[in-house]
């Protein structure tokens, strides 16, 4: 049961890589692919560039400046 209080999340236009493959459903933000080219993590076939409207991500991952080693 919904009611009409529930918050629907915002749908904003996102980058996605989506696997080549007609039978294989597989896609990933691009924000949180590996590489520029992709290979599918389901089927291993090639994925192309794509966009689908998707609700925004908080927990985007910020790259840590490394530490220098300390000798002691």
């Amino acid at each position: 049961m919904t009611t009409s209080d529930d918050p629907k999340p915002k749908l904003k236009p996102t980058k996605i890589w989506k696997c080549k493959n007609s039978d294989c459903k597989a896609w990933v933000r691009d924000e949180f692919a590996a590489a520029t080219e992709q290979a599918c993590p389901i089927c291993k076939g090639p994925m192309l560039r794509s966009m689908r409207h998707l609700p925004a991500v908080q927990n985007k991952a910020k790259p840590q400046p490394r530490k220098p080693k300390s000798d002691f």
